[in-house]
């Protein structure tokens, strides 16, 4: 036994109502049987299920990649803080001291030596400055100052220092330059 699937088409002999709709039978070849279109149906079923699950499957993985890269970010600048610390501890005792300035300079060099360590421990370097010929690229020049002495466009003086973690840059250094109109002339 075999039945026939209906399909509903518009009329368009209809003058009326152009929203009109007639009960078209469609062609002998387009017949399937009850138990085709049954086993089609459940087909079609597992698919859309099976989307479902994927799409829900791909949605927990994008969140729990971002769970993890927030922890990841969470535990790296838990390590950076880590080698700051002792740091901290140590101008704490400072401010605490009640030595002689000479003790306290000497103390608070200590700490700059430490803070340069636990930098270098992090891969910050401090960009090349004093000696240097300025490099608007790592250099933030503050002014610039005739010096005969020196060769133009030489660092001779760096205000405040500048880092660099690899290639990327932090900071420029900011650095007074040298000017030698002598060695513009020539």
């Amino acid at each position: 036994m075999t039945e026939e699937i209906l399909e509903a088409t518009p009329n368009t002999n209809s003058s009326s109502d152009p929203q009109a709709e007639a009960i078209v039978p469609l062609p002998e070849t387009a017949a399937v049987s009850l138990e085709e279109f049954d086993r089609l149906k459940a087909e079609r079923d597992s698919l859309i299920d099976r989307l479902a699950r994927l799409q829900a499957e791909f949605e927990n993985a994008r969140k729990r990649e971002a769970r993890e890269r927030n922890e990841f970010r969470d535990y790296a600048v838990a390590g950076a803080v880590e080698q700051f610390l002792p740091v901290l501890d140590n101008f704490q005792l400072a401010l605490k001291s009640t030595g002689s300035a000479e003790q306290l300079r000497t103390g608070v060099e200590l700490i700059v030596k430490q803070m340069e360590e636990a930098l270098r421990s992090l891969n910050v370097q401090p960009v090349e400055a004093v000696g240097a010929e300025f490099d608007p690229r790592i250099h933030e020049a503050l002014e610039m100052a005739e010096k005969p002495d020196l060769p133009d466009h030489q660092v001779f003086d760096e205000v405040r220092r500048g880092y660099r973690i690899k290639e990327r840059l932090l900071r420029p250094a900011l650095v007074r330059v040298a000017s030698n109109p002598q060695q513009k002339e020539a």
